[in-house]
């Protein structure tokens, strides 16, 4: 079997990519994966990656340019190339593959020609109610993440007390849960079955998932040896405490 040129991490916010992602860049052979195409636009893609939109009318040359610097980026010097794909990121992604590769039948033939063979590592969290608490909170804080030490990796607006919100956790909840509908039906239809990891395994014990997926690419588990998380966990009293309230009212109704 030829291995990967690629590889797709499919996930959703608040499931453990960007410590899983961290530590795949360490290893010096995994790339660096990231998420070259998440917002809904090419100009900004293009501005992510440091490129001039130029003629903005030309947008399938554009995406050309953008899908070849995102590569070298994502290389990383060696190895395969690392993609992040958040699911709410999906449907344009896979929109703008369409207008590139017109003759391409399925999404997993245009991510071919767009990257070579891609491997899938799927990364999802059991606990919805967690993932939505965690999400929320990120939200209403500004603070995103943070280094095993507690120093801020990651902040998008201004700090900010979170305040508990049912409402705003339960809508989560359901975008979450579908969103893990949405990628299992992907599976499906393109007769896909990926690496499959949870938030929980990757927490309890990032080295061994690290290993894992390493051997999925057809790389050297033992690049993960010595590799620790880069990223600390955001719970504290504040998450439990709106878990535990947003689980007993829900028990309730």
């Amino acid at each position: 079997m030829e291995p990967p040129k690629a590889y797709t991490l499919c996930t959703a916010p608040r499931s453990g990519s960007t410590l899983l992602c961290r530590m795949l860049t360490e290893t010096g052979v995994a790339g660096r994966p990231a998420s070259y195409f998440h917002e809904p636009c090419v100009a900004d893609w293009a501005a992510r990656l440091a490129l001039d939109p130029g003629n903005r009318a030309d947008e399938r040359a554009l995406l050309v340019s953008v899908l070849r610097a995102a590569q070298d980026k994502g290389r990383n010097g060696a190895g395969p190339f690392g993609l992040r794909l958040q699911r709410h990121s999906f449907p344009y992604f896979m929109e703008r593959l369409a207008d590139l590769f017109p003759d391409e039948r399925t999404d997993t033939g245009r991510l071919r020609r767009a990257f070579g063979v891609t491997a899938f590592v799927y990364l999802t969290r059991a606990d919805k109610v967690e993932q939505a608490v965690s999400y929320v909170k990120a939200r209403q804080s500004g603070l995103w993440h943070v280094a095993p030490d507690g120093t801020e990796l990651e902040r998008l607006a201004p700090r900010a007390e979170p305040v508990y919100d049912a409402a705003e956790i339960a809508e989560q909840v359901e975008t979450f849960a579908q969103y893990d509908r949405d990628w299992e039906s992907w599976f499906a239809g393109q007769g896909l079955e990926p690496l499959r990891i949870g938030y929980e395994d990757l927490s309890a014990d990032p080295q061994q998932m690290l290993r894992r997926t390493l051997e999925v690419l057809g790389l050297d588990g033992r690049a993960a040896d010595g590799i620790g998380p880069g990223v600390g966990k955001l719970a504290d009293d504040v998450s439990r405490d709106w878990v535990a309230r947003f689980k007993a009212t829900r028990a309730v109704d």
